[in-house]
């Protein structure tokens, strides 16, 4: 299944806009590179990384439309040119595509970590706009929630690579050890970098997620930090959508320092993750993997 084989060429055309408006493609190469410690249908592995690549794409069109984002990587989104109705239609289609290419595979393990991570995803956003707004903020919320967002496609991609390669049961484990620790760091970095990134280079406003009320680690290790109840009040009033005082709380947290305590939690999953592979066949693909750790908390994109 491509996107080319699409009969409809506006969601045709969509769809490659959407797939080829850059990103990292950090998922897909998990995928891959997990696969490569013992052997693996290179066309299966291949179709796998497709699909991990269509489901993140797919949960992107969907969060634009729950987040109302106009542009993303510097680009028009979906939703701010199309009706909500098309706009939701044309993710659940990419879910379907997303879905028909890990089939491909012709492996119902790997299927069902496909499903179970889309289950958690989708978990994820349903108890984030369905329940009541927590305060004072936990970091045990926080980290569920990057783990629903983020880590669980990681952490699947790397289970679902190794077990395409009949990899061991325990190099499976320790590869979606790895693959978890990997993105909650790849998420605290970009919640660093939503404060400390240039806006042309991110493609949204310095401090875009505090101003739509979203609690990020940047901001819990402010408020563990500041002196004073001033502080939690004001980022509280935010949060609630009664005071315009974002500009001055970003500025506060910015010139606070939390931005590098974030920073450090994420270098020290990073190295835990690293820890995780101990054991693994030593090689190139081994090597890789310990290098992404290294690049996902040394990245300023």
């Amino acid at each position: 299944m491509r996107a080319s084989d699409v009969d409809y060429p506006l969601l045709k055309t969509a769809m490659l806009e959407l797939l080829t408006a850059g990103g990292k493609r950090l998922r897909p190469a998990v995928a891959i590179l997990a696969s490569q410690f013992y052997d693996a249908s290179q066309e299966k592995v291949t179709s796998l990384a497709a699909a991990v690549e269509m489901l993140h794409t797919a949960t992107l069109v969907h969060d634009d439309m729950i987040d109302r984002a106009t542009t993303r990587r510097g680009h028009p989104t979906l939703n701010s040119r199309w009706s909500g109705e098309a706009t939701i239609l044309t993710g659940d289609y990419m879910f379907a595509v997303s879905a028909s290419l890990a089939a491909e595979t012709d492996s119902v393990p790997v299927v069902q970590i496909f499903a179970q991570a889309l289950m958690t995803i989708c978990n994820g956003e349903l108890h984030q706009l369905l329940s009541d707004m927590q305060w004072p903020p936990s970091r045990e919320a926080y980290y569920e929630r990057i783990y629903s967002k983020t880590a669980s496609l990681f952490a699947a991609a790397a289970e679902a690579g190794a077990t395409l390669s009949a990899a061991p049961p325990e190099h499976i484990e320790q590869l979606r050890t790895w693959g978890h620790y990997l993105g909650m760091a790849f998420q605290i970095v970009d919640d660093v970098l939503d404060f400390t990134g240039e806006m042309a280079q991110m493609g949204k406003p310095v401090g875009s997620d505090l101003r739509q009320g979203i609690i990020t680690l940047p901001v819990l290790c402010y408020l563990e930090t500041a002196s004073g109840a001033r502080a939690a009040e004001q980022i509280r009033q935010i949060v609630l959508g009664k005071f315009d005082g974002a500009e001055a709380a970003v500025a506060d947290i910015v010139s606070s320092g939390a931005a590098e305590l974030a920073l450090q939690e994420a270098t020290s999953l990073s190295r835990e993750g690293q820890r995780a592979l101990d054991g693994l066949p030593n090689g190139q693909a081994k090597t890789l993997l310990q290098q992404l750790s290294q690049y996902v908390v040394a990245r300023r994109i």
